[in-house]
């Protein structure tokens, strides 16, 4: 169990944290009421002083786990590691190609609308999967300082040389000067053009040339799929026109035709994209005072001052207690709280009307189901042979799928009669 309960006053603001043996006092009393379950917190029925300490708040940003870490020079209050939405993605992918399936069929004409795009209209326009994760690091920020009387938020932000990166990966001589001027695709018109000259304009898979004696229809293959893996060059292949219709007929099954020539830079990317914007909308959202910090002065701290092992709240903390944050200079002993809660953003609504998969006869099976099947909706929070977890999937019949916050299956099929409902979903799931 915890060792802190969350207190708000009984007009809103957050106040110091309790123990688990007041809070049960001032609940039995009748002074204080359950506002949440988790993390637990509390409000004040009556009027209090209102005193706080100062209470830094550490951010770990990132791409796929950001860490959260609030603590006075003591001792941590509270920390959680957020995972950030990485389906945005993949479903825009797969609306885009419902959209262009549509206009093929014997329907309502709908028309692609090129002129109708965003970032036309709209300076500083980002890409919705950048988008959705900067908002998801604000939202996090924002409620914890609903439940703690934050003083001030440290964020460590990185920026990252891709292009460094790359010609590590590859084996290349260090760029310098002219040579970030001149990336990867320098010289040429697009991706398709590069690749075929990187290829030597020559299958991969035969060894063929196209060349003018004897020519040969060359192809730019995906080696992971448009959704998964991008447009980016590594990812493209040079096929002849026979070796790319036969590995898609599956007669060719060579392995490294299905694997990118580097990992995704998709991540790194991301970090350097956001770290302007991210500050610039905290700064402008909260009245509390936001700082910037670099990686290394949060390692410097978290390995020589408080001798924590890596971890994203372990960062966390140390961003919360570095330079930026409480200043220490020496050897600190900061007491960990005893519980790292789990944060999953998720989304809620689904306009796809139909299964993509067409059943027999040619029917289209809907998509929707109803909100409530016997009083249970999707992700809301249940107990399960002693064990907390979350529905993910409903059938009609009362058999759900639970599954951890995580994602890990922990049971399909089980009966609604069998699970106690514990808390009802929202748009963030927290165990």
């Amino acid at each position: 169990m915890p060792n802190k309960v969350y207190v708000i006053s009984r007009l809103g603001h957050p106040l110091m944290p309790c123990s688990p043996a007041k809070a049960r006092h001032l609940l039995d009393d009748g002074k204080a009421k359950v506002v949440k379950r988790t993390p637990f917190t509390i409000k004040l029925l009556y009027g209090s002083a209102e005193y706080t300490q100062p209470i830094i708040l550490g951010v770990d940003a990132g791409s796929k786990t950001i860490g959260l870490s609030a603590s006075t020079t003591k001792e941590e209050l509270f920390t959680a590691e957020v995972l950030p939405r990485n389906d945005v993605v993949e479903n825009l992918s797969t609306r885009r190609e419902f959209r262009r399936a549509r206009r093929n069929r014997t329907t309502r004409y709908r028309k692609p609308r090129f002129d109708n795009r965003v970032h036309s209209k709209k300076k500083g326009w980002l890409a919705p999967s950048v988008e959705v994760k900067i908002q998801e690091h604000i939202t996090s920020i924002k409620r914890v300082c609903a439940i703690l009387p934050i003083s001030k938020i440290v964020v460590e932000t990185a920026e990252f040389d891709l292009q460094l990166l790359k010609a590590v990966q590859a084996g290349k001589p260090v760029p310098e000067c002219e040579d970030y001027q001149k990336g990867e695709m320098y010289g040429s018109y697009n991706v398709r053009q590069y690749v075929l000259w990187r290829d030597n304009y020559t299958c991969t898979c035969c060894g063929v040339k196209g060349t003018d004696k004897k020519p040969v229809k060359l192809h730019v293959h995906h080696f992971e799929s448009r959704k998964r893996g991008g447009n980016a060059p590594d990812n493209y292949g040079t096929l002849c026109e026979g070796c790319h219709k036969k590995f898609h007929l599956g007669i060719i099954t060579d392995i490294s035709l299905k694997m990118r020539r580097r990992p995704s830079t998709r991540d790194t990317a991301f970090m350097g994209i956001m770290r302007k914007t991210l500050m610039q909308r905290l700064k402008a959202e909260l009245s509390i005072p936001v700082a910037e910090t670099k990686g290394y002065i949060t390692k410097a701290t978290r390995k020589e001052l408080l001798k924590f092992p890596k971890t994203h709240t372990n960062d966390a903390l140390a961003i919360a207690q570095g330079r930026h944050g409480f200043g220490i200079r020496e050897q600190t002993y900061v007491k960990p709280t005893n519980h790292i809660y789990t944060v999953r953003p998720v989304r809620h609504h689904n306009r796809q009307l139909h299964k993509a998969t067409i059943l027999k006869g040619g029917n289209r099976k809907l998509n929707q189901a109803s909100k409530y099947i016997f009083g249970f909706r999707l992700y809301d929070k249940v107990l399960y042979q002693g064990r907390e977890c979350f529905v993910w999937g409903r059938r009609t019949s009362g058999s759900l799928l639970l599954r951890s916050i995580g994602g890990t299956k922990v049971k399909d099929g089980v009966g609604y009669r069998n699970l106690t409902l514990l808390e009802r979903s929202t748009s963030y799931l927290i165990a």
